[in-house]
């Protein structure tokens, strides 16, 4: 026994110092320890504030049972865009206008050719015919951005005006 009461005389200081770095160390530790708990306590309060029995299943199965509320939504918002981008396709999205004048003694280019087309090139083509005397207007059906009828130059530029207008701007925003 007195070589150990030997030792501890001899390295005593040595000893104390030891302890008292150790016993720093651990306090910094549970410091540390005692600051995430805390953090991780709030975390774990706020997940189950709105549950009112305060279980940690309930919530989980609540949030899941969300998800799957969303995950449906989703599904139904997809639903709708894929028939609205195919009613889309169908309306007039090309428009074109040009304006002339159909007779020598009338100025001011009074007359006009529409073209109105959707996504295929289909639609109408509208032209308007002014004289001193009247004014007539009728229209042609497009189909592929033809007409089986006899197309004027006027009618046949609004429809390329159209298409050209139409992937004019298409490019822009890409």
């Amino acid at each position: 026994m007195n070589g150990i009461g030997l030792v501890l005389d001899t390295y005593s200081n040595l000893i104390i110092s030891c302890s008292a770095v150790l016993i720093i160390l651990l306090l910094i530790i549970t410091i540390a320890n005692s600051v995430k708990l805390r953090k991780m306590i709030r975390k774990y309060e706020k997940l189950i504030s709105n549950c009112n029995s305060g279980d940690l299943e309930e919530v989980v199965l609540n949030y899941y049972g969300k998800i799957d509320e969303i995950d449906k939504r989703y599904k139904d918002i997809q639903q709708s865009i894929q028939k609205i981008e195919g009613q889309l396709s169908l309306c007039t999205q090309k428009v074109g206008i040009v304006r002339y004048n159909a007779f020598d003694d009338v100025g001011s280019n009074l007359s006009f050719a529409i073209a109105l087309l959707d996504e295929n090139d289909n639609g109408v083509v509208l032209n308007g015919v002014y004289s001193r005397d009247s004014s007539v207007t009728y229209g042609k059906p497009v189909e592929n951005g033809k007409s089986k009828y006899p197309l004027s130059a006027e009618e046949i530029q609004a429809i390329d005006l159209a298409r050209r207008n139409y992937n004019t701007r298409t490019f822009l925003y890409q």
